[in-house]
């Protein structure tokens, strides 16, 4: 079940929402790329690794700016539409 937790600004939903295309693209990519291809394969290792960091970070100080509800058995989303976040 859904339980709204916070909302975040339009400029802050932007953030993660490039992260989040970002690290989508990135997973695509490896599907396709593969060691063989070496320096791409570890540009695409590199990337993929700053992009995971950079978005974990993200929801690191976003929630701790807004203080949200958190539980360890549940994970955060938003709803890129309306800015809202949700504990699942």
């Amino acid at each position: 079940m859904k339980k709204l937790v916070g909302k975040v600004t339009v400029e802050e939903k932007d953030e993660i929402l490039a992260l989040f295309e970002r690290r989508n693209g990135l997973s695509e990519l490896s599907k396709i790329v593969t060691a063989e291809n070496n320096a791409l394969y570890e540009k695409l290792v590199k990337d993929m690794g700053v992009t995971a960091t950079k978005f974990q970070r993200w929801w690191d100080d976003v929630s701790r700016k807004y203080q949200w509800e958190k539980d360890d058995n549940k994970r955060w989303e938003i709803d890129f539409d309306t800015c809202e976040i949700f504990l699942l």
